[in-house]
Parts: structure tokens; C-alpha cells; sequence
């Protein structure tokens, strides 16, 4: 049994008895966060948007180059699962977990279109952001490079070299593209909820980040099988490429951190954004078994409240106490 194609005594349409049982639980935690962007009122950020003196140009700004980087940046992931991993991970729990996965990359796709929709935003300008901004291109452009052999359509899984160019690819797609690009936008407009301002969008992006840790972990999951059932394909010549791939992901991510909020929100600066990205990458590192970089502290302990899925959360301007689906909430 393999969780890749290699091993022809898989069958993907067999998915009693399971072999991987973290994919089964990924599977569920995917549909515990499930949620819809219309779920979330907006009338308070449409109010801000509006107000010359709620929302100042630097964040307006800031939003602005997220909402760009983000709309196209899902459909880039969701381009990757169906056509390249999707393929390729022939295990049939794992499958449906990539399904789920499919689907919530949708949802976020769908986020954005709601958000400009409703703050009447130009939706040409938004999503040429990723061919006019430098600091968003170079981060899709660098991803899709990483992503570039397995979106051969005749890319197979035969040998060794083979098995080692999947788990490159997957090491781009999801620790750096969902578990590190992501980030310091996440934490500038969690940043800007903590102080009450685009709150409707905030929760969004709250959602957003429950769902790719959710990714992450499956994708981290999926990397560390393969390693394990495929003696000798993680070489240190392996290792040590892939650990200058995510140096290089920090540093460009610490740029667009820059670019994107150059003067920082009310009492965090961008320093702290890249602080807080080679944090999340040094913990990226180790949950693949390859040694931290940075030792940098988290700056913004806070973040770690927007994964937790039990958390007391703001939702239609009432307390939720227990958010699991949508049909089982629990008000006060």
C-alpha cells in the first residue's frame, strides 16, 4: 500500500478499511470550520469604507493589496490540487480530504468576490494585482516555478527522482504557498479586527486561517507518509534545497510585508510581521523534521486564538460559544 500512485495495488475507489486515519481527521476538522462568506455581515466595514476618518490611507491600502494577493492566490492552490496532487495521491481517504480541500478553496475564491462585491471595489483592479504589484508577482511567480514540474501533464510517479520531484513540489505548494505566503497578510488584517475596524472582512480572514491550518496539516501529514514509505528519497541534497526554498519564501514575504503595510498598524510595526513570518517558518521547518532557522519569538500571540475552533467568536454582532457547523451553533 502507497499513498502515491506508485504502488498499483491501490484502489482509490476502496476507501474502506482506511490506512491513513490523519486524513479521515482532517477530513472532519475541514467540515467543523465549514461556513460561507455570506454568513458574515458587512454593513459595518461597507460604513468604514465609506467614512473618510474610520479607515486611514495606509490601511486602506493594506487591505486593498491583500484582497489582490489573496483572489488570485486560491485559485492558483485550487489549481494545484485538481489538476497536479489530486492525480497523483491515489489514496482514496486522501482523496476525499483533497475534495474538501477543493471545495473550501471555493469558499475563499467566493470570499473575495463577495468583498469587493460589497464594498463596490473595481474587481479589474483587484485581480490584475498579481501582474502589477511586484511584490505579489514575484510571490505567485515563484510558487507556480516551484509547482512547475507536477503540472506536467506527463509527469508520472515511477521512480525515486520521481517520488523526490512530488514532495519539491508539495513542500511549495503547501508549506510555502499555504503555510507561509499566507501569513503576514493574515496578520495584518487580524491586526486591524483587533481594533474594530473591518471586522465583517476580519472574520473572513479568521475563517480563511482556521481552514489552511487545516491544509497545512494535511499537507505536512502527506509530505512525512511519503518520506517514511519510500526509503532514501529524502537525501540531504533533498533537505538542504528545500530548507534554501523556504529561506527564500521568508525572505520574499518579509518584502511584501513591507511593501503591503511599510508603516505598520497602531502599535505593530513591519518588523514585527517579518518577525512573525520566520516564526511560523521555523515551525514550518520542524513539522517536516528539518531544523529551525531563526529561534525568532512570536510576536503576535494572538494569532494563535484565530485557529481555535471552540474560541468565543463575534458572529452577526452576537456571542457564539461553541462554533462547530453551521447547524449546531450555540448562542448567548
Amino acid at each position: 500500500m502507497s499513498i502515491i500512485g506508485l504502488n498499483s495495488k491501490t484502489d482509490p475507489n476502496k476507501i474502506l478499511p482506511m490506512t491513513y486515519k490523519w486524513a479521515r481527521e482532517h477530513y472532519k476538522d475541514g467540515v467543523a470550520n465549514n461556513w460561507t462568506p455570506e454568513e458574515i455581515s458587512m454593513q459595518k466595514d461597507v460604513e468604514q469604507w465609506k467614512s473618510d476618518k474610520a479607515i486611514s490611507d495606509v490601511e486602506r491600502r493594506m487591505i486593498l493589496w491583500n484582497l489582490g494577493f489573496f483572489s488570485t492566490a486560491e485559485s492558483l492552490t485550487a489549481n494545484n490540487i485538481v489538476l497536479t496532487v489530486y492525480k497523483h495521491v491515489t489514496n482514496p481517504e486522501s482523496r476525499q480530504y483533497l475534495l474538501r480541500q477543493a471545495y473550501e478553496e471555493a469558499v475563499h475564491t467566493d470570499t473575495f468576490i463577495y468583498c469587493c462585491d460589497t464594498l463596490g471595489l473595481d474587481p479589474d483592479y483587484i485581480y490584475s494585482m498579481y501582474e502589477t504589484i511586484p511584490s505579489i508577482k514575484e510571490k505567485d511567480d515563484f510558487v507556480v516555478g516551484l509547482t512547475k514540474s507536477i503540472m506536467d501533464p506527463n509527469f508520472e510517479i515511477k521512480t525515486t527522482e520521481d517520488i523526490q520531484t512530488f514532495l519539491h513540489d508539495l513542500v511549495g505548494y503547501y508549506v510555502i504557498m499555504e503555510g507561509i505566503f499566507f501569513y503576514a497578510g493574515f496578520a495584518m488584517m487580524l491586526a486591524l479586527k483587533r481594533q474594530n475596524k473591518m471586522v465583517g472582512i476580519g472574520e473572513q480572514f479568521e475563517y480563511i486561517m482556521r481552514d489552511e491550518s487545516i491544509h497545512l496539516a494535511f499537507g505536512c501529514d502527506l509530505i512525512n507518509t511519503i518520506k517514511t514509505e519510500n526509503d532514501g528519497v529524502w537525501t540531504d541534497s533533498l533537505k538542504d534545497k528545500v530548507q534554501k526554498l523556504i529561506i527564500k519564501a521568508v525572505d520574499q514575504e518579509k518584502k511584501y510585508a513591507y511593501d503591503a503595510c511599510p508603516n505598520g498598524l497602531l502599535g505593530i510595526n513591519p518588523e514585527q510581521f517579518c518577525e512573525y513570518v520566520e516564526y511560523i517558518a521555523d515551525r514550518r521547518l520542524e513539522r517536516i523534521d528539518l531544523p529551525k532557522v531563526y529561534g525568532t519569538e512570536n510576536p503576535f500571540p494572538w494569532m494563535s486564538q484565530s485557529v481555535d475552533l471552540s474560541k468565543e467568536k463575534n458572529f452577526f454582532e452576537t456571542r457564539v460559544t461553541e462554533y462547530q457547523t453551521a447547524g449546531s451553533l450555540e448562542w448567548d
